[in-house]
């Protein structure tokens, strides 16, 4: 299975790329909201972590084996949590996703049903399921910053376990991610869990 893909981006559409890889040229789906990260880098190089499924009906022996691309890991691990749900899978996924994870993630969190039924082919009833099965599997992605919003150079990882660590310290799942965003705010450079705690403390006793 190929879960990372690194070439030039020679095509960028509504919901696929193609993507030069030496001689060969690779087809990948995307969600619209890798497709607006994506929108300056053709003709780059890009790396995009990878999920494959297989489209089709097995019962009439045709599957067609397709892959969706994400610019971050924590993306991918988003995107498959939400096909986890109960009537999502990869296709209604691939469609719902036209807002940023740390959106659709803080709508889930924040159990904003109305935010998640607005979304391509969700509605209310799927909202609600989705609410139910992923809300306390959501706070990390919640943090999550997009790429074009910060200038900030800290790795998603960074922010996901510094706010770990803030749990386990006793904040809230709020006031956790409250401290993060402020620290990031200050549009610094973090390198570690330790520096951005550092300065998390540094802030809230200041």
């Amino acid at each position: 299975m190929i879960t990372k893909i690194t070439g030039k981006l020679l095509a960028l559409r509504d919901s696929t790329l193609t993507l030069g890889v030496g001689p060969m040229e690779y087809e990948v789906l995307i969600p619209e909201f890798t497709r607006r990260q994506l929108q300056l880098e053709v003709n780059h190089d890009i790396s995009l972590h990878t999920i494959e499924y297989l489209e089709g009906n097995p019962m009439q022996g045709r599957l067609t084996p397709r892959m969706i691309g994400f610019l971050t890991e924590a993306e991918r691990e988003f995107f498959e949590l939400v096909c986890s749900v109960d009537g999502v899978g990869a296709k209604k996924a691939l469609r719902a996703m036209i807002r940023p994870v740390k959106e659709v993630a803080t709508a889930i969190e924040d159990q904003d049903a109305k935010s998640l039924a607005a979304l391509p082919g969700i509605g209310p009833a799927m909202a609600e399921r989705i609410i139910a099965k992923l809300r306390r599997k959501v706070p990390k992605f919640a943090l999550m910053v997009a790429r074009a919003e910060v200038e900030a150079d800290v790795e998603s990882d960074v922010i996901s376990e510094t706010f770990d660590v803030l749990r386990g310290l006793g904040h809230s799942e709020s006031e956790a991610r409250r401290l993060v965003d402020a620290a990031l705010s200050a549009k610094k450079k973090y390198k570690d869990v330790q520096a951005l705690l550092q300065a998390i403390y540094q802030q809230s006793h200041g």
